[in-house]
């Protein structure tokens, strides 16, 4: 069992790697400092991350707390996680508000969500009902993933995209239905989805 020191400098160290890939993919950030401060999407997963690692306990107690932080989180932040939810390393929602991740949602490393985006269940059944997010992945604003379909490592999915299949590793979807174009929207640019409409 990890001790008390050892979790603290594992924290500090996911916020460290947090706050460098949001670096990275946020042009408008000046500092780390104002990104610790000011950014919901970070403040989010951050939450996230406590509200999980409750929820994973299974007892009611545990669940009832991390439901209650989560839709605190929610309040602040406008970012919707379920604490069920599972989601990788260096996770960045951009802007933030009005993004929703179900219960049996899994997200993998590095992947990048716009404002807007929904990550919703299709079934009632207490099955798997939510995306799965391969490593890498881009998901243009307002994008909707309904369903327990999988986006591929690396994919991307245009902005209002809404997806009810699966998208291949390294492929583009965009439109209503989402349409799959196999390959980088503009390779030669390495273009984010958002820009679609």
């Amino acid at each position: 069992m990890p001790r008390p020191l050892d979790r603290v400098l594992d924290a500090v160290a996911s916020v460290r790697e947090d706050l460098a890939a949001a670096r990275r993919r946020d042009p408008a950030s000046t500092d780390d400092l104002t990104m610790l401060l000011s950014s919901p999407g970070l403040h989010a997963i951050w939450v996230h991350r406590a509200a999980h690692r409750l929820w994973a306990r299974g007892d009611r107690p545990s669940r009832t707390a991390a439901v209650v932080l989560a839709q605190g989180a929610r309040s602040i932040t406008g970012v919707e996680i379920h604490p069920g939810a599972t989601i990788g390393r260096r996770f960045f929602i951009d802007h933030g508000m009005g993004v929703v991740v179900g219960e049996t949602a899994e997200v993998g490393d590095d992947v990048m969500l716009y404002h807007g985006v929904t990550l919703g269940g299709r079934s009632m059944q207490r099955v798997k009902r939510h995306p799965t997010v391969g490593d890498g992945a881009v998901i243009g604003a307002g994008a909707r993933i309904i369903g327990p379909v999988l986006v591929g490592a690396g994919a991307q999915i245009g902005a209002n995209a809404v997806v009810v299949k699966d998208v291949p590793d390294g492929a583009t979807a965009v439109g209503v239905p989402a349409t799959v174009r196999r390959g980088a929207a503009h390779p030669e640019e390495q273009m984010d989805p958002a820009i679609y409409i």
